[in-house]
C-alpha cells in the first residue's frame, strides 16, 4: 500500500506529484493515457495556446520557448513528457481505472491492471473523457454527422460540406478559422461573442484574473469566475479568419430535421455536420461508488479536499477546485496546497496511530 494515489498523468497529475516527491511521502500517478500528454494527445493537430510558452509551464521547469509564440498542441505534449521524464515521476500506464472504493484505513483504486490501494487519492482526471453536447429537438433524427471537439482532427473531412460549429468561446473561433478554409461553415453560438483586444492574450487574462482572485481573498469573499477568461483570443489564425470576414456567428436553431436545422425564424438550412464546441464536465465516473458526487456533476470541496470523504483531494477540474485551475500555470497552486495538506494529514494519522 502507498501513500498516495493519483489518478491522472496529464498536467494537474504531474504537477502534484512535483510536489509530492519533496515529501518523501510513497506515490504513484496511474494514466489512462498510452503515452505522455495527457488530454493534449487527443487535440487537433493546429491547436494553439492564447499564452506565450513562459505562461503555459508547470511548476519547477518553464516550457522551452519554440519559433511561434503561442505553443501548438505538438508543443505541449513535447513538453508534458520531457517534464514527467526530468522528474523522474513514478507513471503507470495505460492503466484505466474504473472506481474508487473506501475501506476504513486506506482506499482502493479499481483498475483493468488489478486493485492499488493507498492512505489518500488524488483525483486529477481532468475533463476530456466527459464532453458536453447539447440536446436538441428531434436530434437523433439528423442523419448527417456530429462530433465533439475533443474528437475534432482537421478540417480535411469536411471539404465542400455545409458545416454549423457551435460554441463561442476560443475552440469554436479556432475551428471555424480552419473549417472554413475549405467548407461552407455557419459559427452559432448563444450570444455574440467576445472578441479581446488584439494585444491581449492569456498571460494578460491571468495577471488580471489573478489581480481580481487576490483581492476577494484580502476581502475575506469567495472567489467567483472572472470575465475574460472564455473570453476570444485574438491568436494569429483568429485574426485571418477575421480578415476573410468569416469571423461571425449566428443564435442558435431550434431543432434538427433528417437533413439539417430549423432556425427560430421557421427557416431550415441543410447540414452536413455539426462540430460541437460546447465545453466539458468533470470526468468523475470513477467516484461514483464513494457517493459523493452531487447533482451538478461536481463533489463539494474544501480548498482541493473532498469534505464527505477526506482522504480524496480534487485537482484541476476549474474554479470550483482552485483558480484558473484547468490551466497549465494555474494549477500549480492547487497542486502544491494540495502536497502540502495530504503531507500533513498523513503525518497526523502516524502520530495518532
Amino acid at each position: 500500500m502507498q501513500d498516495v494515489l493519483i489518478i491522472g498523468g496529464g498536467q494537474s497529475g504531474l504537477a502534484v506529484g512535483y510536489f509530492l516527491r519533496r515529501s518523501g511521502l510513497s506515490f504513484s500517478i496511474l494514466d489512462g493515457e498510452t503515452e505522455p500528454g495527457g488530454a493534449w494527445t487527443h487535440a487537433w493537430p493546429s491547436l494553439t495556446l492564447f499564452s506565450p510558452a513562459q505562461w503555459s509551464s508547470l511548476p519547477g521547469w518553464p516550457m522551452p520557448v519554440g519559433d511561434q509564440t503561442y505553443p501548438g498542441r505538438g508543443e505541449v505534449v513535447r513538453y508534458l513528457s520531457q517534464y514527467e521524464e526530468r522528474y523522474k515521476l513514478p507513471v503507470e500506464r495505460p492503466v484505466q481505472v474504473k472506481a474508487v472504493l473506501s475501506a476504513p484505513d486506506y482506499l482502493t483504486a479499481v483498475t483493468d491492471r488489478g486493485e492499488w490501494k493507498a492512505r489518500s487519492v488524488v483525483s486529477a482526471t481532468g475533463t476530456w473523457r466527459a464532453p458536453v453536447v447539447p440536446d436538441y429537438p428531434d436530434q437523433t433524427r439528423f442523419q448527417g454527422s456530429q462530433l465533439h471537439s475533443a474528437n475534432y482532427k482537421g478540417p480535411e473531412e469536411f471539404a465542400g460540406k455545409s458545416i454549423l460549429v457551435v460554441g463561442g468561446g476560443n475552440s469554436g473561433a479556432q475551428i471555424l478559422a480552419e473549417v472554413s478554409q475549405v467548407a461552407r461553415a455557419t459559427w452559432v453560438t448563444l450570444r455574440e461573442p467576445t472578441f479581446l483586444p488584439d494585444d491581449v492574450d492569456g498571460r494578460v487574462l491571468f495577471e488580471r484574473a489573478t489581480a481580481r482572485w487576490e483581492a476577494l481573498q484580502d476581502n475575506g469573499a469567495a472567489a467567483t469566475p472572472t470575465r475574460g477568461l472564455g473570453d476570444v483570443v485574438m491568436i494569429p489564425a483568429v485574426k485571418v479568419a477575421r480578415a476573410r470576414g468569416v469571423l461571425t456567428s449566428v443564435r442558435p436553431f431550434v431543432r434538427f430535421t433528417a437533413s439539417g436545422v430549423v432556425w427560430d425564424d421557421g427557416t431550415e438550412s441543410q447540414v452536413d455536420a455539426v462540430i460541437w464546441c460546447t465545453g466539458f464536465a468533470p470526468a468523475l465516473e470513477h467516484l461514483r461508488p464513494l457517493n459523493i458526487i452531487e447533482s451538478d456533476g461536481k463533489v463539494a470541496v474544501k480548498g482541493t479536499r473532498s469534505i464527505s470523504e477526506p482522504r480524496l483531494w480534487l485537482v484541476g477540474y476549474g474554479e470550483w477546485t482552485g483558480f484558473a485551475s484547468a490551466t497549465l500555470i494555474g494549477v500549480m497552486r492547487g497542486a502544491r496546497q494540495t502536497a502540502l495538506e495530504i503531507e500533513a494529514a498523513l503525518r497526523k494519522t502516524l502520530v495518532e496511530i
